[in-house]
């Protein structure tokens, strides 16, 4: 069990947590929550031992192993595979005494130790780890050194789930994770089986995964049994209490001052009426619930334009030269909600860059609405914000010629009203910094808006109003997400771009979530007995071989067909332009050049067709 004896922390004179006790059953899966600022970190960091407690203590049993992530992410030559290995500390202590030990007891000790930590599947095990976290073998014999700092957060989190501990500490583990990772990680959370305490703001896994909620606010804890949802539900019945409390006390309080104010000056009642008085000055007022400004999003409504917004026609994006996606056909429409599914390195947010105009097709086209207006939202924007500066300078600086009045109002749409529009940006918390990004960027009311991950710093209560804010807004929306609460109620399409390519998802996120999971849809679970191991390694090799010479297929029509299309391209120039022309094409006529441009136009249909054969039956062949 876990006891957190009435915990007092303060910082910068300000009370974080004023005497906040609670008693955690064991081995129990508790969700740690609390509005932004609230001090959910403060908190884990009292139970770790990083900071000491100005009053109050953290109880555990003796001997509980600690597990939790360093601000620091790991770094150097070393593998993602060598370093989850290396997490587990007996493990590479009792396997380096192995080699040397001499002593044939204490080598017989050692040996029985390590099949009792099932030390020789360590290998398997850690491998399992950083496949769900999106590591392939290929990157997990990388070094970690050629890796973004969000890939190396998320080796020390294979680490941290590979060492296993008595006591696992989780602070906003997803907001490093693609969704496919952290339906990965829901699914390893819900099989542990030890204490974990989690700070998160994903409503689905708080449901999945959680047995108890550990409720933050204003400095005090409450722990309340069940996942999110049964939370919201008892809180909300205590909040009802609590307000039909301070309203009787609100009525008691004005009759005892009725009764003093007109019974003090007459003798006969006047020691009733001090009385009173007395009692008057010891009644503790109930603080009605608080309104919170940072729960404010309102969208602008942009005005009408007819359809489509944008329309791809067999587009390809990329990065010097080289494209990450192709083929791209997709329309957007006004009123489109569309979610973009995939793992994170597939092209998502190259997509994203490309519907924004901040990337040029490199082959195909794209045909966009000459009065439309994208609002684009990223991580980036929120981490760029001049923080000596005040929201209502960021806005006057984007808005110019606009009246004091307008920037005010696009601020207020978003709780930067009064004083809080005039607060330094380095004092705003993480949320509200995003939802000044998201101000900044909806300013002039776009037609469309693409959103990449805009979850991370909201916390739940601000996921919930920025979800009502998205399904009041009437224009376009374009949201790259791991939170699948918000995916299920904004989008109403799902793209998901996969192997170079964005095509429609025929599914719905559950579908989505099976075959993520390795769930066949449609398939029924049940017991298929003890397989043949050895034929299933074969069958396996033989897939991975098919897999691979259709992928070679694939790549071989791809390159072809980019050869087709450039060489059209080049006889359509010599057709329209003359003088640009390529030596090849310059001295044809003009029947000439049709009767070209015609045989490769067939050209290219015949290798459409062999394209999609090959990335059909390679599809297929994954899906297998």
């Amino acid at each position: 069990m876990l006891n957190l004896n009435e915990i007092t922390v303060r910082l910068g004179g300000r009370v974080i947590l004023d005497k906040a006790s609670a008693a955690l059953p064991p081995q129990s899966r508790v969700g740690l929550i609390g509005r932004n600022g609230a001090g959910k970190s403060t908190l884990m960091k009292a139970i770790i031992g990083l900071i000491d407690p100005d009053g109050g203590s953290v109880d555990m049993p003796r001997g509980t192993r600690l597990g939790y992530i360093a601000q620091e992410a790991p770094s150097g030559t070393a593998t993602p595979f060598e370093t989850v290995l290396a997490a587990d500390n007996e493990r590479a202590a009792l396997l380096h005494e192995s080699e040397t030990c001499e002593d044939p007891d204490r080598l017989g000790d050692i040996h029985d130790r390590l099949l009792a930590i099932d030390a020789y599947s360590a290998p398997a095990r850690a491998g399992r780890i950083l496949v769900g976290l999106g590591f392939n073998e290929e990157m997990q014999n990388r070094p970690l050194d050629s890796y973004s700092g969000g890939w190396k957060m998320r080796v020390a989190l294979g680490a941290l789930l590979f060492s296993a501990p008595d006591l696992l500490l989780l602070d906003e583990p997803s907001n490093h994770l693609d969704l496919e990772a952290t339906l990965w990680l829901e699914n390893f959370l819900k099989d542990y089986r030890a204490t974990i305490v989690i700070i998160s703001h994903e409503r689905d896994l708080l449901n999945n995964v959680v047995d108890h909620i550990l409720h933050l606010e204003q400095g005090k804890i409450t722990l309340y049994p069940g996942g999110y949802d049964a939370f919201e539900r008892q809180r909300a019945e205590r909040l009802a209490q609590l307000e039909s409390a301070r309203e009787k006390q609100a009525a008691e309080r004005a009759r005892l001052q009725d009764y003093v104010a007109r019974n003090s000056a007459r003798a006969s009642t006047a020691k009733q009426a001090q009385s009173r008085a007395k009692a008057l000055a010891k009644m503790q007022p109930i603080a009605a619930a608080l309104e919170d400004p940072s729960l404010s999003f309102a969208f602008p409504d942009p005005p009408e334009l007819r359809p489509p917004l944008i329309t791809l026609d067999m587009a390809s994006v990329g990065y010097d030269e080289r494209p990450i996606l192709q083929r791209l056909n997709l329309r957007i429409d006004p009123d489109d909600r569309i979610a973009l599914l995939g793992k994170n390195g597939n092209g998502k947010t190259t997509l994203a860059r490309l519907l924004a105009a901040q990337l040029p097709t490199m082959d195909g086209s794209m045909s966009a609405s000459g009065k439309m207006t994208v609002g684009y939202f990223t991580q980036y924007q929120v981490e760029e914000l001049d923080t000596g500066d005040t929201p209502l300078e960021h806005m006057t600086r984007q808005m110019k010629g606009a009246t004091p009045g307008a920037v005010r109002a696009q601020l207020g749409r978003f709780g930067f009203s009064g004083e809080r529009a005039t607060q330094k940006v380095g004092s705003l918390s993480g949320g509200e910094r995003a939802r000044l990004a998201l101000a900044l960027i909806t300013r002039n009311a776009p037609h469309l808006l693409i959103l990449d991950e805009p979850t991370n710093h909201l916390d739940v209560d601000s996921r919930e109003a920025l979800v009502q804010a998205l399904n009041s807004y009437s224009g376009a929306v374009v949201i790259v997400s791991h939170d699948r609460h918000m995916i299920e109620l904004v989008a109403d399409r799902l793209v998901l771009v996969d192997s170079g390519v964005a095509k429609e998802f025929n599914g719905t996120l559950d579908d989505y979530t099976d075959i993520v999971l390795g769930k066949a849809p449609g398939n029924a679970s049940g017991s298929a007995g003890k397989s043949d191991k050895k034929a299933d390694r074969k069958a396996a090799a033989d897939a991975r071989e098919q897999a691979r010479a259709l992928s070679n297929a694939v790549t071989k029509t791809e390159k072809a067909l980019a050869d087709l299309t450039a060489k059209r391209s080049r006889i359509e120039r010599a057709m329209f332009d003359p003088a640009s022309a390529d030596p090849a094409e310059k001295n044809c006529t003009m029947s000439e050049l049709m009767k070209r441009r015609a045989d490769v136009e067939k050209a290219i249909e015949a290798a459409e067709q062999e394209w999609m054969a090959a990335a059909e039956a390679l599809e297929k062949a994954n899906a297998a």
